[in-house]
């Protein structure tokens, strides 16, 4: 048998709870009920029993561009719409690759400089 993804696992040099509370609000998903501010260590669990996140403090800060992103796509809002909603979040913008058909992608980085994409969903 063949492993599956049990965490996708994001390094930060702050708060891993700050770091969670982020991405917590972007997924709609609550952080464990264990977790605390100043824990070295922050969880969402995916209720659909998918990967979870796990966020981990380290000693050394973001160099480099990630080697590794997550590409979101929206639900229920358009793509312009959830880019909005997310740097209302924290979020910051990288890069827009939206092309003139409106395919491409948008790219965002969290509170901690990881960059993630966020594609065109059913809405636009």
């Amino acid at each position: 048998m063949n492993p599956v993804i049990h965490s996708i696992t994001i390094d930060c040099t702050g708060d891993p709870y700050d770091l969670g509370l982020f991405w917590s609000a972007l997924l709609g998903r609550p952080l464990a009920d264990d977790d605390k501010p100043g824990d070295p260590e922050a969880l969402i669990e995916d209720p659909a029993g998918g990967p979870r996140m796990l966020f981990v403090r380290v000693g050394e800060g973001k160099a480099v561009k990630n080697r590794v992103h997550l590409d979101l796509r929206p639900q229920g809002r358009t793509r312009a719409e959830e880019v909005e909603r997310l740097i209302g979040l924290g979020a910051t913008l990288v890069a827009d690759h939206t092309r003139p058909d409106g395919r491409g992608w948008i790219t965002l980085a969290d509170p901690e400089g990881n960059e993630f994409c966020v594609e065109r969903g059913e809405l636009g």
